[in-house]
Formats: structure tokens, sequence, C-alpha cells
């Protein structure tokens, strides 16, 4: 892979020394950004790196853009397009033993920040991370958005509304962002590799990403244990998480810090970009804290919910555009209460993955939802995945 350098011996500006020219200085890095690809020798895998004196600043960046068609009544428009995602990323290492990562994001209207956080590397075995980062859960939510198998985690279905508690559709990824359980949060990890196995545990606010002041004086917890077998090629693993929340009581409006518990386990075989297959499947169980079922006292539903992933990445080696083909299947599954009847849903996406090289891709899903006691919708998605 053709790498770019520049060298420098100015130091690099705190974009928090002056929120208000986050967006000259964002401007200032695009611009370095593609002065840097065009003069760079291969514009399709080259990649940028910033150094000075012995800091290296690696920019890699991302842009989605989405058609969105959705067959429910509900939904304001049937059909639109939008920006999925714009990202541009800044990886820092100082060292062997300091390394940072910020990562805005503009999508779907909104300016916000996905990645931002300090890790203090003492060894392989034993690291420490503090800022915005995603929570160790599950493997769907730790996948990067420029790699996943279908194009959205959740499998969204504009204008329904059907899963108790959560919204939208019943799916595994929405029980676990929805309840806080995956996704990025702020506060404290620690990990590491110790052999085929690594280990993480998080304590975090609770609140989600982009908020700074958390809700109440209590924590929420996060831990994950994996092993890597087979050469590497496959992945099982074991989740936890604690999420903290505040319940009133709607008797005498007094209120309590409360936990919601959710675990589960997953498997992944395969690799990204790689011919051949891949399969993800995962099942999550725990506490629907959004869907009370109590008066007096937090009695929070129980969810279940699983869901399985697999693709074959054909390799193209004639074709002067393509590098692969891959089909794409899901079925996912969720139960949003254990003690209710007809309120489950069932998800399947069929799709194709457009590989032309690398993370740049086009991909085709048909998101349909069968609601144990509505009628069923769906939600045709088209996305472009552009990556440098």
């Amino acid at each position: 892979m053709a790498m770019q350098k520049w060298q420098s011996t100015a130091s690099a500006p705190d974009v928090f020394d002056n929120p208000g020219g986050l967006m000259r200085r964002c401007t200032w890095c695009i611009s370095a950004v593609m002065c840097a690809f065009v003069l760079g020798t291969d514009i399709a895998t080259a990649q940028v790196e910033i150094t000075s004196d012995t800091t290296t600043i690696k920019l890699t960046g991302r842009l989605h853009l989405q058609f969105n068609h959705t067959s429910a009544e509900g939904a304001e428009l049937p059909t639109t397009f939008f920006v999925r995602r714009a990202r541009l990323t800044a990886e820092i290492t100082v060292n062997d033993f300091v390394y940072g990562k910020i990562q805005p994001e503009y999508g779907e209207g909104i300016v916000g920040l996905r990645d931002a956080y300090m890790r203090l590397q003492f060894a392989r075995s034993f690291r420490v991370t503090g800022g915005q980062f995603k929570r160790p859960f599950d493997v769907f939510e730790l996948v990067s958005s420029t790699r996943i198998l279908v194009i959205e985690r959740t499998g969204g279905v504009r204008g329904v509304n059907d899963c108790g508690g959560i919204g939208n559709v019943c799916s595994l990824s929405r029980f676990t962002q929805q309840l806080f359980y995956s996704d990025r949060d702020i506060g404290v990890m620690i990990d590491g590799r110790i052999g085929g196995w690594r280990y993480s545990g998080a304590v975090t606010n609770g609140r989600g990403q982009n908020d700074r002041i958390d809700e109440n004086g209590t924590k929420s917890f996060t831990g994950r244990l994996e092993y890597n077998f087979a050469g590497g090629n496959g992945r099982v693993g074991a989740h936890v998480a604690a999420h903290d929340y505040p319940f009133t009581n709607p008797v005498d409006s007094a209120t309590s810090d409360e936990y919601g518990y959710a675990f589960g386990a997953d498997i992944d075989w395969g690799k990204y970009e790689t011919p051949g297959v891949h399969v993800q499947a995962g099942v999550v169980y725990g506490d629907n804290w959004k869907n009370q079922m109590g008066t007096s006292t937090a009695e929070p539903s129980k969810f279940l919910t699983a869901q399985g992933v697999v693709t074959y990445l054909f390799p193209i080696s004639n074709s002067r555009f393509l590098s692969g083909i891959e089909p794409v299947g899901r079925i996912a599954w969720g139960d949003p209460d254990r003690n209710a009847g007809d309120d489950e849903g069932l998800l399947l996406t069929p799709g194709v993955q457009l590989y032309f090289t690398g993370r740049n891709k086009f991909t085709v899903n048909l998101d349909y939802y069968k609601p144990a006691a509505m009628p069923s919708v769906y939600s045709f998605k088209a996305q472009m995945f552009f990556y440098f």
C-alpha cells in the first residue's frame, strides 16, 4: 500500500482550544487530505500520514450515501436520499505508549462526535482507554461501519414503531443500541490480549455518545471476553452489561437509580474483504428497562433477541471495475416482553455487495419485517460506501 508522508516541525493544533474554529480546522484537514491524494502515486490505495518529530497522524475518511424506500404508512416520505455517514478520522500515535483517535461525524443533518479517546498501551496484555468509545458488548456493534455486512445494523424500517419500549423493529442491534448496552459512551475501558484470549471491561456514564453530563451519580458497566481460534479466522465471545437509569415512581413521583442487565454470546467466522464464507451469529437476553411493567417499583420486561448473518464473497479477477461480489442474508428475531404474547418480530434481509476495491463498495438490501400481530412492511436500501 502506497503511503504519502509529510514532514513538519510545527505541532498540530488542538481543535478543543477554540470550539468555534472546529469547522475551519476540519476544512483545513480535508484540504490537506486532498493535497496528499494529488501528490500520491496511487490515489485508489493511498493512506495519508503526517509526521512531526515522533508523532504520526494517520488520516482516513468515509462517506456513505443512502437511498431509502419504505412501505410503511407511518413514514413522512416513501423515498429519500441522505448522507448516512461522513467522517474524517485522525489516529494519533505519539509513541509506543500513547495513542489517540478523534472522529467527528457529519451525517443525516447532524454534526457530532463519534470516537474521541486517548489510549495508554502498557503492554499487549493491558491497555487503558479514556474518552468516548464503543462499549465492549456484541460483535455486530463492535465492527466498523466501513465493514458491516448489512447496510443497517438495526434493519430499521422508517415509519414503523411496533417494538415495545424501543420502537421501530425488534432486531438485535435495535435492542442493544436503544437500551444503551452497546454503542458509544464516555468513560474508561481496560482491555488486552493474552494468547488467543481478549478481554475488555468498561465503566461509563451510561448516557451514550455526545452527552457530556451524566444524569445521575451511578455508572454503567460493560464486559466482553473473546477467544480467537483457527488461526484468527474464528472468534467466539461472551458479553455482559449493567446499565444504570433513573426511575420515577408514578405513585409518589419519588426517583431512584435502577439497573438493567443484559448478557449474551456470539460467534464470528471469516474475514472481511476476503474470498469465502463469513458468518456472524449472536443472542442477547436481558432487561427491557424502557418497557416498565410495574406501577410503584421498577419492573422492566425481559427481552430476548437473536440474529445471524451469512455472506459469501466471490472474487472477480477479470473486471476493470469490480474486485468481488458478495450475496448477503440476515435473519433476526426479537421479543420485547417474554411474558406477553404476539409482540415479537421477524426481520429478513436479502442483499448483495459489489466491491470496487478494499472497503469501497455498493450494497443493496431489502429489510422485510413481519411483526407477530401486524401486517408486514419492508424497506429497500441502496448505499455507496466510500473509504480511504
